[in-house]
């Protein structure tokens, strides 16, 4: 009889370890999101799944060029998915359907279009991004003052990994 309880202890105290390590993991490494809307074709369709490091933004802040998930500031139950056009200290502006940063003429092969409308020249606070999604046409972002530049704060981690649909699976270097 003790052997049977000394086994049903051994599963007992490996199922904890194992709620245990995907709770750490869960929480504070990674975590699996699902890509909902057009925003960011032709980089990411709509229902792809994405792996999230979450863990790469507590050694060092998001770079130019990242795409990210944050939390939404209007709504922090939302989560958007977006690339990082300019980090702080940059100055961003739009026009002509051309996106400039530090006065320099972005190349982004990753855009669907040209982009739509003029956004004035701005400096990029301490401690915030701006982002926009790659579908810019379609695309709530920091262009919109209820996203405006996203606090770091907001940040969830750095999306590296297309792994659904398998037909699809791709890194996001």
């Amino acid at each position: 009889m003790s052997s049977l309880g000394e086994e049903v202890k051994d599963w007992v105290v490996s199922i904890a370890i194992a709620v245990v390590l995907a709770f750490i993991i869960r929480y504070f490494i990674v975590e699996l999101y699902l890509v909902d809307g057009p925003s960011m074709r032709p980089t990411l369709q709509s229902a792809e799944r994405l792996v999230v490091n979450k863990f790469i933004y507590r050694f060092r802040a998001p770079e130019r060029g990242e795409i990210l998930v944050f939390r939404y500031p209007r709504d922090p139950s939302r989560d958007f998915i977006k690339r990082v056009i300019a980090v702080p200290g940059d100055t961003i502006e739009i026009k002509d359907g051309r996106v400039f940063v530090n006065q320099q003429l972005m190349n982004e092969p990753y855009i669907l279009s040209k982009t739509r409308g003029d956004y004035p020249l701005a400096t990029v606070p301490e401690g915030h991004i701006f982002v926009m999604g790659d579908n810019r046409n379609n695309s709530e972002d920091s262009r919109f003052a209820d996203v405006g530049f996203v606090p770091f704060e907001l940040v969830k981690g750095k999306a590296v990994l297309v792994f659904w649909p398998f037909s699809q699976f791709k890194s996001l270097s």
